[in-house]
């Protein structure tokens, strides 16, 4: 199919990155094909070509067009889809069909293609409206705005007529720099030459692209917004200045490195996993140094008793300095090994210092909830380089940055209780539980609930 790839680039004029994604498209072995990382790079242009090639190549086939944003679907993805039917002689009412209500596109040889809206909806978190159909492949645009849940059961519903094509399930999606599953699934094990071979990322920015207009080009090098200029001109997946996020790179960064005063004092937290894919994550500190982190796979509630219990005799660390997340499973784990319970949705803590106030000056601080309250404290200590996570294991180390770099303020420009975004809308975005951010924070249980007399609750 690379004949093929290089005829198409050398009729329509797809540029070099354009015609190596062909290529991969046609292959025998990508399964998924991640392609941009930039604007400018011809994302959309590249998966209309394909799906247009494919969608005349095999009759009666089924092939989808989605994007989180239904309306931008429509006014901008669906309009280069028209631009490259005209590229290839196709014309409206003689050799292909549009149904607006339905947002389907018949073709004369019986191939269809479907306009699939991809948000995501309270009532619909498993995309269940996506479950009963089937698919040949499919094309994603600005797959870095759907959530890693969404791009699952789409490859889990590309199966119609492979056998009889010979072909393999194959998702092609377009995408600019994003701190979430696209970095963690496709941009860095590409970096760190660790990708499946049924993926591929190819980066285009808009230097690869030779057909763009200079005034474009122009317009991303004059962008006022540093952030945007690292991210759609120069691709730079490692930039991010979101004024809502509470950690900044530098801050993640200093955490490995910090040096603070050594502590006698020992303890534990602990983020139960949940759910299937979750992690238990144990983490021992000294003071506020975290020296070593466990993590632990699908193991019972007992399991997670008797791996507390041989970690604290170990590390010599008292009942009261050992602190679980009390939520679902957890629970369990609190009753049994008789520790501190951490229940993030309960209210906040008053000032830390409130037992030596009279009762009529104590009050309660403007956090919506006590995993606000330990996530902000937590920012605050970090950005003083109070906190110091001693490890080496660089796994670990860049989960942590992930997690931290997805603790962002709800809400910042309202007026009212600080707010952290949910733990839900984190998972979306990121494709996992943040179960390293979330153990780390819970040592700050200790600090806003501060006993008046060390090692007493």
């Amino acid at each position: 199919m690379l004949k093929l790839a290089q005829s198409l680039s050398a009729k329509i004029k797809l540029s070099i990155k354009q015609t190596k994604a062909l290529a991969v498209l046609f292959d025998k072995v990508t399964r998924e094909l991640l392609y941009g990382g930039g604007a400018g790079g011809g994302k959309s242009f590249l998966g209309c070509i394909w799906i247009t090639t494919v969608a005349l190549k095999y009759p009666g086939t089924r092939w989808f067009i989605g994007r989180k944003n239904f309306t931008a679907l429509k006014r901008s993805t669906l309009l280069t889809l028209w631009d490259v039917f005209r590229l290839f002689g196709l014309k409206a009412g003689v050799h292909y069909k549009y149904n607006g209500q339905d947002n389907v596109i018949t073709i004369y040889n019986d191939t269809t293609i479907y306009l699939l809206d991809l948000d995501h909806y309270p009532g619909d978190p498993n995309y269940d409206r996506l479950g009963s159909s089937e698919y040949t492949g499919g094309f994603v645009d600005e797959a870095n705005q759907i959530t890693a849940r969404c791009k699952d059961v789409l490859i889990s519903r590309i199966r119609y007529m492979l056998e009889k094509y010979g072909l393999i399930p194959k998702l092609l999606m377009s995408c600019n720099p994003a701190k979430n599953w696209v970095y963690s699934d496709y941009y860095k094990p590409n970096r760190d030459h660790k990708l499946p071979k049924d993926k591929k990322f190819i980066q285009a920015l808009v230097t690869d692209n030779p057909f763009i207009s200079v005034a474009y080009l122009t317009s991303l090098r004059n962008l006022k917004d540093k952030t945007m200029r690292e991210r759609l001109l120069k691709g730079n997946w490692e930039y991010d200045d979101d004024p809502s996020a509470l950690f900044t790179i530098d801050i993640i960064s200093d955490l490995f490195t910090n040096p603070i005063d050594p502590s006698a004092d020992k303890y534990m937290t602990c983020d139960v996993a949940r759910f299937g894919d979750d992690k238990t994550i144990m983490m021992i500190w000294h003071g506020f140094e975290v020296i070593k982190i466990y993590e632990y796979s699908k193991i019972p509630t007992d399991g997670v008793v008797k791996l507390l219990q041989e970690l604290a005799d170990k590390n010599q660390i008292p009942r009261s300095h050992v602190i679980v997340d009390e939520a679902g499973v957890g629970g369990g784990v609190v009753d049994q090994f008789k520790c501190r319970g951490f229940i993030g949705a309960s209210a906040p803590y008053s000032d830390p210092d409130y037992k030596a106030l009279p009762e009529n000056e104590r009050f309660k601080v403007n956090y919506q909830n006590l995993r606000s309250q330990c996530f902000y404290m937590f920012a605050e200590y970090a950005q003083k380089r109070m906190i110091r996570i001693n490890i080496t294991d660089a796994e670990q180390i860049q989960k942590i940055t992930e997690d931290l770099e997805q603790i962002k303020a709800k809400d910042a420009d309202k007026d009212g209780k600080l707010k952290i975004i949910a733990k839900e809308d984190i998972k979306l975005d990121l494709g996992r539980s943040p179960d390293y951010a979330d153990a780390l924070s819970m040592r700050m249980l200790l600090e806003v609930d501060k006993p008046l007399v060390p090692g007493i609750f």
